[in-house]
This record gives C-alpha cells, structure tokens and sequence, in this order.
C-alpha cells in the first residue's frame, strides 16, 4: 500500500515537472516576443520578416496596429542597423537587440512618414516594432532582455528552455 502511495506521488510529481516544461517550451514561440527587466515583463504578438523584401516593406502604409503587436526584424547576421519612417502611418518605438537577446537601444515614439535615419547601433542581430509609446510605458530600456526562438538558445541571456 505505501509502495503504490509512493508511486502515484511520484507520477504526480513527474507529470508536474513535465507539465512546467511543455509549458515553458510553448511559452517560447515564432510568433511572440517576451521582453523583461526590472520593470517587468511583457509579450507581444510578433510578426516576423527575415528577408530583405520583407525588411523593407515593414509597416509601412498600415494604419494601425493592435496594442500588443509588433513587427520583429531579424536579420542573418548581427548588423549595422538604421531604420526610417518612409511609408510608415503610425509612430513606433524601435527595439535593437544584440545576438543574446539584449536590448542595446530604443529609440521612441519615431515620427510617422519622416526620412530622417534612425541609427539603432553596431552588433544588432533583431528589431522589434511596437506602437509608440509603449516602451516608455512599460519601461523597456537598454539592459532589457527579450526571448525568441531565433536567438542562439545556447548564448541567449533568457533562453526559451528553462
């Protein structure tokens, strides 16, 4: 009788742990983007462009953007990265983030149709886009760490497996 107690304690307590990591494995998907930092967390949905074409199409000519969406560049190879407004309708709040994960630059609120280039930095592997404003509201700054499937898990600063 202790025997079998025993048994299903430990079952029970197996199927929890591999319950946790199905969960925290699901938590980490192509189309979110988790951001954290002493401020918090947050997740957005994220669709993501990877080749040139979609890169330089981004947002532009759409006209809104659901509050917790955004458009996530990645590229091939940390880059150079500068970005601007043409075409764009909405203001954006421009997310760099190096190939750890770590965010190294934001830059706010991006004026809506304005040319003028945005330098994100040297080493920036992706990009995140989300309505502006939110960055400063949720206090997303550089030091910030964001969780993506397409980083190099084993390099990555939050890496998707627990």
């Amino acid at each position: 009788m202790k025997a079998r107690t025993q048994l299903r304690a430990m079952l029970g307590a197996a199927a929890l742990v591999l319950s946790l990591v199905a969960q925290a494995a699901a938590d980490c998907a192509p189309d979110r983007v988790d951001l954290r930092g002493p401020w918090g967390q947050a997740r957005f949905t994220a669709e993501v462009v990877d080749t040139p074409e979609t890169r330089a199409q981004g947002l532009m000519f759409r006209e809104s953007l659901p509050r917790f969406a955004g458009m996530l560049f990645i590229y091939d190879a940390p880059t150079t990265a500068s970005f601007w407004m043409r075409n764009t309708l909405i203001p954006l709040d421009m997310i760099f983030v190096g190939p750890d994960g770590g965010v190294t630059h934001v830059h706010h609120n991006a004026i809506p149709l304005d040319e003028t280039p945005i330098p994100g930095g040297e080493n920036v592997l992706m990009v995140l886009e989300i309505n502006g404003g939110l960055a400063e509201r949720f206090g997303i700054a550089p030091g910030s760490e964001l969780r993506h499937p397409r980083l190099d898990q084993d390099n990555a600063l939050w890496p998707c497996q627990p």
